[in-house]
């Protein structure tokens, strides 16, 4: 049987936008944090780079500042880059406070206690880091603090369906009043009222065939919002990691850009390093960058990957630096002390998502949009490496704070009608969904991918409709499961994806097209809103 439950904030997602929002709030508040899968299912305890921000004495904000400009290719918000960069070390300080074991010096001679990378697209080094495991660090560290807390209820396996919009139910004003989320446990949607609902589910790269994210990143805060009537930006804006590592059991394991930022190389199969026909930056060019020149490497020999050697350092800087790299790539058999790596180009990253402001306000009252889920124009048309994480945390104590602010005078939402299944059966015909969910990631990898046409976007877009047919009949006649949820919210961020990449008549960033190489003269982002959804 379905279950009701108030809490005044409701925070879907438990990585480290999710968690430190539910840090930064008061303990008088009740705090839910839902994770549709285990609590480290999401993509923050993968997080291998670090955390970049203007920490040591021999950089500055400006500097970090105009570096994420130009990584951005002009499209960034400069009042959201500064924003977030000026208030990058008080973030940080912060999770040094919470117990985050970064990474020290060990020499004397230096202008920071912790040790200090430089990644591609970075003037400087100014990326803090956990050996190359950074993101386990941070989540384990957030969650163990989480756990001390009794007001913070953090509950695994249950996944967000929709919204519940005082609009829908008839109710005057704009605002969300919570969320009906399906129970892995019992396989009923139960009913969760939340004065504040916080949007914190990552990002969509699932969506593409190869991605180095986990099962988890379907773009369903980017879907539930869109639904609800919030605003999405810049979607078309999908940031493919260069460097995955190609075998066949790896499934998704990245390899750390910190390693090209520690003098790795990237070869083709003959030994030849080809970055310098591409950019000056060689292996430390900006993403968007590598990842095109390994594509066009791979398709000019017809080669299944390419090769990221850092063989020539010692084994013990190899070790010390890399231990997760190290003894992952030893499983496969990949020594990398003596061998290349081999690596393809994998989504990994979403620019783009629901529209916020500096306290991650969406649309639409009382509901907040943080991490990869948000678009804050941090990132323009593409992201620079470690500014993911930092987004994360200088906008959860954003919304954090706002959410005090604004602490009395939001009601708790009474008499919400719980879901309603007594019209719909079980499906004998999940074959469906399993077919419906390889077809759309493989015609997003084929048609709206690294390199992109209109003629292939139009395909992308037929199709695209074709399956939302499909899926709403589907979901429409049978009950919900974490499988048919995904795929409803996947094929909604895949039909943005493609409508914004066929709006920007340009190549800028991370979207390049065979049909408008060049920049556009004019500077502006894609804004899509529920209102105008059949331009």
């Amino acid at each position: 049987m379905s279950q009701s439950y108030q809490y005044d904030v409701l925070i879907i997602g438990s990585g480290a936008a999710g968690l430190t929002t539910a840090l930064t709030l008061p303990n008088h508040l009740r705090i839910a944090v839902l994770s549709k899968g285990d609590l480290s299912s999401g993509s923050t305890y993968w997080a291998q780079g670090g955390v970049a921000g203007v920490l040591d004495d021999t950089d500055t904000v400006e500097s970090h500042v105009q570096d994420t400009l130009i990584a951005g290719a002009g499209l960034c918000n400069e009042d959201a880059v500064r924003f977030t960069v000026e208030n990058s070390r008080s973030a940080i300080d912060w999770l040094i406070e919470q117990g985050v074991p970064f990474t020290r010096n060990d020499t004397d001679d230096v202008h920071y206690d912790y040790h200090l990378t430089r990644e591609g697209g970075h003037s400087h080094r100014r990326i803090i880091h956990a050996a190359d495991a950074t993101g386990a660090a941070i989540f384990t560290t957030l969650l163990a603090r989480a756990r001390q807390h009794s007001n913070i209820h953090l509950i695994e396996q249950q996944v967000a369906v929709d919204l519940i919009m005082a609009s829908k139910l008839g109710r005057e004003g704009n605002a969300c009043l919570g969320a009906y989320v399906l129970n892995r446990a019992t396989d009923e949607v139960d009913t969760y009222a939340a004065r504040f609902t916080v949007l914190a589910t990552g990002g969509a790269a699932k969506v593409y065939l190869y991605t180095s994210n986990p099962d988890s990143a379907c773009g369903d805060g980017i879907a539930m919002a869109w639904r609800a009537g919030c605003s999405v930006g810049n979607l078309e804006f999908n940031q493919f990691h260069p460097t995955c590592l190609y075998h066949p059991q790896a499934k998704n394991f990245l390899i750390t850009e910190a390693l090209r930022g520690e003098g790795a190389h990237l070869k083709l199969p003959n030994g030849e390093r080809f970055m310098a026909r591409f950019d000056s930056r060689e292996e430390l060019a900006p993403r968007d960058i590598v990842a095109r020149a390994i594509d066009h490497e791979m398709k000019r020999l017809g080669i299944d990957c390419v090769y990221l050697d850092i063989s020539h350092k010692s084994t013990e800087f190899i070790q010390e630096h890399f231990p997760t790299v190290y003894e992952r790539c030893l499983t496969f058999g990949i020594d990398i002390t003596k061998e290349p790596i081999p690596v393809v180009p994998a989504a990994h990253y979403t620019c783009g998502g629901v529209v916020v402001d500096q306290h991650g306000h969406t649309d639409i009252n009382n509901l907040y949009a943080i991490g990869e889920t948000s678009f804050t124009g941090l990132h323009g048309a593409n992201r620079m490496a470690s500014n993911s994480l930092l987004e994360c945390f200088v906008y959860a104590r954003s919304a954090a704070n706002d959410i005090i602010q604004q602490d009395t005078q939001v009601p708790m939402p009474e008499d919400l009608p719980q879901w309603d299944a007594s019209l719909v059966t079980d499906s004998d015909e999940d074959v469906i969904i399993a077919h419906n969910w390889d077809e759309l990631r493989r015609f997003m990898w084929d048609y709206v991918g690294i390199v992109r046409t209109n003629k292939r976007l139009l395909r992308a877009l037929h199709r695209v409709r074709l399956l939302q047919y499909e899926i709403d009949e589907f979901y429409s006649n049978y009950r919900v499961s974490r499988d048919l949820i995904e795929l409803r919210n996947l094929a909604v961020v895949a039909d943005l994806i493609i409508r914004s990449a066929m709006r920007r008549k340009e190549s800028r960033g991370l979207h390049y097209t065979l049909d408008y190489p060049q920049l556009s003269d004019s500077i502006v982002d894609t804004i899509l809103r529920p209102a105008s959804a059949d331009d």
